[in-house]
């Protein structure tokens, strides 16, 4: 029998204790600003092919009526600007690819020395790179390409490049905004004016050109 003055006092337990969440490892964690990227460049990539061969036919069609003289200039700015495209994208893909692969074996190199594991990077594909710079710099040449093919009458034909192309300069503007986080208002104009001013320049100074009769 217990004394009168032995009191037990219980002590709760606490109730409140968060309960243990599950952490994710850091490495099952998908790196989207790689992706993004790829993206980035390949809307670049894009807006290059539209403006390049654009301006082409715009300044072949300041001299010229025909619309088989328009479509073979654009269709060979098309080729020499995926090519180009290509090769530039392979060589500076390789050289940062030689820069990793040399950067990767000094640190293996310590690794070893350290007996510390080594990780697991992805390298860059010189071969994958340049593909898909020519194909982005293709799909976008494409558009005036399209635009003009169908339409025999010279000015009309023109201003349906230019409505193509605007149209165009508007989608790449707005995808490149959503990529870059930036306002899609001022993203667009920029893209916009800059195509504007490339086909201007190259209308107005073959059509100066090819009226001195040279």
């Amino acid at each position: 029998m217990a004394a009168p003055n032995d009191i037990q006092i219980p002590i709760p337990k606490d109730n409140n204790t968060p309960p243990k969440q599950c952490q994710v490892p850091e490495d099952s964690e998908f790196d989207y600003s790689q992706r993004a990227q790829w993206l980035r460049a390949a809307v670049l990539g894009a807006n290059d092919g539209l403006v390049s061969v654009a301006s082409l036919m715009m300044g072949i069609g300041a001299v010229k009526k025909d619309i088989k003289a328009m479509i073979l200039t654009g269709f060979a700015g098309l080729v020499a600007g995926a090519c180009s495209m290509a090769i530039g994208e392979f060589v500076s893909v390789y050289s940062q690819l030689d820069i990793e692969v040399a950067q990767r074996k000094r640190e293996n190199k310590m690794r070893k020395s350290e007996k510390r594991e080594s990780g697991g990077e992805k390298l860059p594909n010189p071969v994958q790179a340049a593909i898909a710079s020519a194909l982005a710099f293709s799909l976008g040449a494409i558009v005036p390409l399209l635009a003009a093919s169908f339409i025999s009458d010279h000015k009309v034909r023109l201003a349906v490049v230019v409505v193509a192309v605007t149209l165009a300069l508007l989608v790449f503007g707005g995808v490149g905004a959503v990529l870059g986080r930036t306002g899609a208002l001022r993203s667009c104009a920029r893209v916009l004016i800059g195509g504007w001013m490339a086909m201007a320049v190259t209308f107005w100074l073959t059509k100066l050109i090819g009226s001195t009769g040279l």
